[in-house]
Formats: structure tokens, C-alpha cells, sequence
């Protein structure tokens, strides 16, 4: 397992983070206690240190992984995230100190932007910091305008946000930035909800309404899935299109580690032990980015063109 800096802190980061939201026995279905244990146990034997997790949100992960923890605390880099709890954030965090069995959070997140009272949220957060409940604090964004913000008025000191071969933005739109920033950079959705690692055909059909990605309609999931093709030539140099689509993120050096939700032991190893230190070669990143220029025009465009004269220096 290659490991990367986290932003400008001190802290080494597996370069693939164990994704907590599915042992938590809510979004992805009932799962057994003792096979999420199994799971984090098997990751941390490939080497795995970072596991990202919320409370609420993520049902009884934060519990689990409290027990998890236990004796072992020190393997590990802990993030969650505070979801705008009516308790408030001082509160909602000691509540979460006690469900991980801890009495510090490694990186705590603002789940989203703040809509109201924005700098309140932001001075709170920074005050947990001061008084040491928090080592490292961040922002789970989604947009361009956000990370500005960030780099602009904030002092976070790490970001977490999508990236993937269907979803270039907003990391690129931004990645100059982002490189001269030193924040650290959590990646989520590199598989694009299971649409890069083959799970949906375009006649995907969910028998319960409540099964739909999200609400997608059947000709969007049919042309998602004709996007994936696109990319299908990475899995000659890649193996699989699983690999090629976390090799892609991670052939970023500002990328400080890409999240892969883990639901068991099998997973854990076809996450952990298998994909780690894929990259994809230059020809080939150089000709996916040229794809998703296709698609593109304008400030998009120029700024993609940034990310192409970057890699030149990696």
C-alpha cells in the first residue's frame, strides 16, 4: 500500500481510504456486525490507515468502527463528519467522541456548505480545533465556487469531493489551485455509485422504486452507461475497468487518497490488496482527458487544458 501526504499536515494517508457509509446498515442494506469488523480488519492488513465515516447519516457505522477501534486506535486516521445535527456541532462532536470510543477526531468535516450562519459554523469548527478535539478540520464540497472559498477565506486544512472518469469536475476546474493550496484532498465516488465497476447494464431495470440511483431515470442510467464505454480502452493497460477507474484519481499527485466504500472482508480485499499503487500511464490519461474535453467547452475547456501542461511535471 503506497502511502501520500495529507495536505500539508504531517499525517500519511493510505492512498486508498476505507468508505465507512456501508457498514453502517442503512443506505446499502442490512449488514452483520461481525462481517463490517471483518472488513476494517482485512483492510488494515493491506495496509489500509484512513476510514471515513458521519454520524446519523451513516447509521451505526461510527459504532461499529468505535469497536473496531478498540486496542487499535493508533493504526488508524479517523474522519467524520458533522451533518448539521440540531444539537450543534460542540455537542454532536462529543457524541461522537463517544461512539468511536476517542477522544480526538483526525480530520472532521463539514458535511456540506454551510447554507446559514456560515462563519458561526466555520469559528466553531476552528475552535474544536484549538481545544484539541479535532486535530485537522475540512469541508465535504461538490463545486468549483466552493473550493475557491475554501483557498480564499477559509483555514481548513483538507477538502473531500467527487472525482472520477464521469465526473472530472470539480477537481480539475480546479486542480492548479488545489496543488498550490497544500489542502488535502479526499476523493469520493471514483466508481461513479457502481456505474465503473460494471454493476448497471443499460437495461437496468429495480424492481422496488426504491432501488433507483438517486431517482435516475432508465435513459439515464442507459446513457451513463454508454459513457462508461467510452473509457473501455483503459482496460487494456488497467486490467479491469475497476482499476482503471481508481487509477485514474490517484494518477493525480494532489490527490491525497480515494475512498472505496467497503461492505466485507472480500471486499476489503478486492479493494486493498489488489488495487493500490494503480496509475494509469501518461498516453492514457492524456487521451481520457482529451475525451472528457469532448464534452466540454469554454472556461471548462481552457481549464482542463491546464490539468494537460500539468502533467508534463509529474
Amino acid at each position: 500500500m503506497p502511502y501520500r501526504r495529507f495536505g500539508s499536515t504531517l499525517l500519511k494517508v493510505s492512498e486508498l481510504g476505507f468508505g465507512a457509509w456501508a457498514i453502517g446498515g442503512t443506505a446499502y442494506g442490512a449488514v452483520d456486525r461481525r462481517d463490517s469488523l471483518n472488513a476494517l480488519a482485512r483492510a488494515e492488513e493491506f495496509g489500509c490507515n484512513l476510514v471515513d465515516t458521519a454520524m446519523e447519516f451513516y447509521g451505526d457505522s461510527e459504532l461499529v468502527l468505535g469497536e473496531f477501534l478498540r486496542g487499535r486506535r493508533n493504526r488508524w486516521i479517523v474522519a467524520t463528519k458533522y451533518s448539521y445535527q440540531p444539537a450543534g456541532i460542540t455537542a454532536t462532536l462529543e457524541e461522537q467522541l463517544r461512539r468511536l470510543g476517542t477522544d480526538v477526531i483526525d480530520f472532521y468535516q463539514l458535511h456540506w456548505s454551510p447554507v446559514q450562519n456560515g462563519r458561526d459554523v466555520y469559528d466553531e469548527l476552528y475552535r474544536l480545533k484549538k481545544a484539541g478535539k479535532v486535530r485537522f478540520v475540512g469541508l465535504s464540497l461538490y463545486s468549483a465556487r466552493e473550493i475557491d472559498y475554501v483557498i480564499d477565506q477559509s483555514m481548513l486544512d483538507g477538502v473531500q469531493l467527487p472525482f472520477s472518469l464521469l465526473d472530472p469536475d470539480p477537481f480539475l476546474l480546479r486542480i492548479e489551485r488545489l496543488r498550490k493550496s497544500g489542502l488535502a484532498v479526499l476523493i469520493r465516488s471514483a466508481l461513479k455509485e457502481g456505474f465503473l465497476a460494471g454493476k448497471f447494464r443499460r437495461d437496468a431495470k429495480f424492481p422496488d422504486p426504491s432501488d433507483q440511483r438517486h431517482g435516475w431515470s432508465r435513459a439515464r442510467i442507459a446513457s451513463t452507461v454508454d459513457e462508461v464505454d467510452r473509457f473501455r480502452f483503459l482496460e487494456a493497460e488497467a486490467g479491469s475497468m475497476v482499476r482503471a477507474a481508481v487509477a485514474y484519481p490517484l494518477s493525480f499527485p494532489e490527490v491525497s487518497s480515494v475512498l472505496l466504500g467497503t461492505k466485507t472482508a472480500a471486499q476489503a480485499e478486492a479493494n486493498f490488496r489488489h488495487l493500490p499503487g494503480s496509475r494509469l500511464s501518461t498516453a492514457n490519461l492524456r487521451r481520457a482527458l482529451d475525451l472528457q474535453e469532448q464534452l466540454d467547452t469554454g472556461q471548462r475547456r481552457t481549464l482542463r487544458g491546464v490539468a494537460k501542461r500539468l502533467l508534463g511535471r509529474y
